[in-house]
């Protein structure tokens, strides 16, 4: 049959043409606690309809242009999706063939909507799928460290304060089970009080947690009769602007007094400070990540831009050396002097193969990271220390015998120091030292960040060069005198105390990740102190001094 006869069938829409929605949980607030099943399914999304407490723990997981309606869709621009009926958004998506995520804080099945939005997609032949949350109730009370249920496994009764009716409290009142109840922070000590009228003990143990799982969880111990004296002695009473949902756990048998012991979570060295990291976050990745399991809060600010070379021709002549079997090795010292190379390679269409016959030097694992995700993995990284001294300890001298080529190319910053060039040389290597990028100051951070450092709003900062001294000093001003000044190295310190700052916390080695270390310590040192001297415990940015105002004539 030809083409021009030929009968076409168009087949009729399949239900999956409709769509697919995943109900997901995001938990109670900490990104970690994120299932592999809801990074994967956040990832596919071509619709993310999320309530803005879950959207902030999801949205690293979104894929770039994923249509986010109850969010703004650029600063400055008012929401797309103002007044529309969030299950009507889901519905409207999903009938168009989108993938779309319904995202909710905890766990879907615990959310009151959910049921009846599955309903209304069963019945239009709609696909939906669930996947779990951590539960608040259960995963605020485990970050809190107090325990639901103990070996002798009494009951738990979990109770919502604002659907909870007369026959609910009359029942877990004239009961022993550990209680779990969910409300606001303002309305605590009515819910104590209702406990109490309705059978239970005043002096019934209590813990109350508010911002649970995340860095700005706090939580008090109480009784049943002595909550409310107790937060109004913590200042959070009167109710300040705005609901603030706590868990607060009842019994005898959820153990509360244990909670000193069992307090993994707000016990953690730099629990909820704010620490300033002066590197760009490609910089600071692992840094952080490191500070963020000591309980920190880190804050990058890149404080040093990157610029190629202001003549080209060295780094040109270099590379073409690499290709011609010029250098027996190539030392990288930074992730930046990688990114020059490879920016160098993409421009002459150039990609890993070049490396071939070539040994790599990294001088860290940061380094090396960045190389083997160019394709290239280093023949030497330093097994201790990871710094230029370090790679020299493990760098193997010239043998005319074993080294056809003698020479070593070293990719470098413009004001890199001269250590690893001159224990090159002495070893019997000649280096071509050539300036592959430039670093100049950065550009100022927001006025908000400026203010903050230097009116005392961040906790501690890492100094990880002079150079960072001295260019923080000059985009953003001088850190206030509370905030903790820690330093990588002897060097870094003296350039710290030239521009006034008292220097806290020094590494051991220079390392970042010492670094970051010594500040954990320091910081488990102060907890300590504070609990041998009965004192509560404070964050250094909660020393500062209450300005005074202004006074008007």
């Amino acid at each position: 049959m030809s083409p021009t006869t030929a009968h076409v069938t168009r087949a009729k829409p399949t239900v999956s043409a409709l769509g697919h929605v995943t109900f997901l949980g995001a938990g109670p607030g900490d990104p970690g606690l994120l299932t592999l099943r809801a990074v994967e399914a956040l990832a596919q999304a071509d619709v993310l309809v999320a309530d803005p407490a879950a959207y902030e723990v999801v949205r690293a997981h979104v894929k770039p242009g994923t249509d986010t309606p109850l969010q703004n869709t650029a600063e400055g621009e008012p929401p797309t999706a103002v007044g529309d009926d969030v299950a009507d958004l889901v519905m409207r998506a999903a009938s168009a063939g989108k993938r779309v995520v319904r995202a909710v804080v905890g766990d879907p099945g615990m959310d009151t909507d959910a049921t009846g939005d599955m309903l209304a997609l069963a019945t239009a032949g709609i696909t939906f799928e669930v996947v779990p949350g951590v539960a608040r109730a259960v995963g605020v009370a485990a970050y809190a460290g107090v325990p639901l249920r103990d070996p002798e496994g009494g009951d738990v009764r979990f109770v919502d304060a604002r659907t909870a009716d007369e026959r609910c409290w009359t029942e877990v009142g004239g009961s022993d089970a550990t209680v779990v109840i969910s409300c606001v922070l303002e309305t605590v000590a009515q819910t104590a009080a209702r406990l109490i009228s309705s059978g239970r003990k005043p002096d019934t143990p209590l813990t109350v947690t508010v911002a649970g799982t995340t860095t700005r969880q706090r939580t008090w111990s109480a009784t049943l009769g002595t909550v409310e004296r107790t937060l109004k002695a913590a200042k959070v009473l009167p109710p300040a602007e705005g609901e603030r949902p706590v868990i607060a756990v009842v019994g005898e048998r959820s153990a509360p007094a244990l909670r000193d012991q069992l307090a993994w979570f707000e016990s953690k060295p730099l629990f909820g400070w704010n620490v300033l990291v002066p590197r760009t976050k490609e910089q600071a990745a692992s840094l952080s990540d490191q500070l963020r399991s000591y309980g920190a809060v880190p804050s990058e600010v890149p404080t040093i831009a990157v610029e190629p070379p202001r003549t080209p021709q060295q780094m040109d002549r270099a590379v073409k050396g690499l290709v011609t079997g010029r250098y027996e090795w190539i030392a990288f010292t930074s992730v930046n002097a990688v990114r020059a190379i490879r920016e160098k390679f993409e421009e002459y269409g150039l990609d890993a193969r070049a490396f071939a016959g070539i040994k790599v030097a990294a001088v860290g694992e940061q380094t090396a990271a960045a190389l083997v995700e160019f394709g290239v993995r280093p023949d030497l990284v330093p097994s201790g220390e990871q710094s230029a001294a370090g790679l020299l300890e493990d760098w193997p001298p010239y043998d005319p015998v074993f080294d056809p080529i003698d020479r070593v190319f070293l990719p470098r910053a413009d004001i890199a120091t001269e250590t690893l060039v001159a224990g090159l040389v002495e070893m019997g290597w000649e280096v071509d030292d050539v300036t592959a990028y430039r670093t100049v100051r950065a550009s100022p951070p927001p006025a908000e960040t400026r203010e903050a450092i230097k009116g005392g709003g961040f906790d501690a900062v890492l100094f990880t060069s002079s150079s960072t001294v001295r260019n923080l000093v000059g985009i953003a001003g001088k850190p206030h005198n509370v905030t903790v000044i820690a330093c990588i190295g002897p060097a870094t310190a003296a350039t710290a105390q030239e521009h006034g700052l008292r220097v806290d916390v020094l590494a051991p080695e220079p390392s970042v990740h010492q670094l970051a270390e010594a500040l954990a310590e320091y910081g488990a040192e102060r907890r300590a102190a504070a609990l041998r001297a009965g004192e509560v415990l404070k964050r250094p940015s909660e020393k500062r001094p209450q300005r005074r105002r202004a006074r008007t004539s």
